[in-house]
């Protein structure tokens, strides 16, 4: 199934539950949203429309990382004394080799650490615990960990940390409900997929 069928999904649970929660408009709003965003999560761990969405090109960090090695080699070689100077520009040469690396496929982590970096900085749970699931997707396999009931229940903690966060009612049933939601459609059983879902990882590689 395509990431338009599960953000569609998705988001027709966020407004199921939004009804039976009696939510204002405004929640609704934001339960349909979160719906859609949970719905296409799992998909996380290959290039589809959400990592798309929450990942900058590559070159553009490839570039900030070289400006910022040059500004570091010129800094150290003009300001710095003599050891200062040397260590410096070995830091700036540094940059400019691990810059000449980065490739699209490292901008997930790169997102996956600068969303928990936010996380601590303004002390929320929720945005931590994002960070870390967006950095474990990026190095899992399609169909994996994230397609798990490990998954679920990651991501069921992040639901819950999210809607004490927000003090919203029907939060965290519309993000957990989403993402179960791409499980199902994901399902081997269902005749229009050709892979199932490794369910119980790591207890066992069998796909449902």
């Amino acid at each position: 199934m395509n990431g338009t069928s599960h953000a569609v999904i998705g988001s027709a649970t966020g407004f199921i539950v939004a009804h039976t929660v009696q939510s204002t408009p405004t929640e609704t709003l934001v339960c349909v949203t979160l719906g859609a965003v949970s719905g296409l999560m799992p998909d996380l761990d290959i290039d589809g429309k959400l990592r798309g969405k929450i990942t900058l090109p590559h070159q553009m960090i490839q570039l900030s990382a070289q400006v910022i090695g040059i500004l570091m080699v010129l800094y150290s070689f003009f300001e710095k004394t003599a050891v200062e100077r040397w260590m410096g520009v070995g830091i700036g040469i540094m940059i400019l080799f691990i810059a000449s690396l980065i490739k699209q496929k490292h901008m997930l982590t790169i997102t996956g650490v600068a969303v928990l970096m936010g996380g601590l900085s303004v002390e929320e749970r929720w945005i931590i615990l994002l960070g870390i699931y967006i950095m474990i997707a990026s190095f899992t396999s399609h169909r994996s960990y994230t397609h798990s009931i490990l998954g679920v229940v990651f991501f069921g903690i992040i639901a819950a940390n999210l809607e004490t966060s927000l003090g919203i009612q029907g939060v965290y049933y519309t993000c957990i409900g989403g993402y179960i939601s791409h499980l199902i459609a994901d399902l081997k059983i269902l005749p229009f997929n050709k892979r199932g879902v490794k369910l119980f990882l790591p207890l066992t590689s069998k796909e449902f």
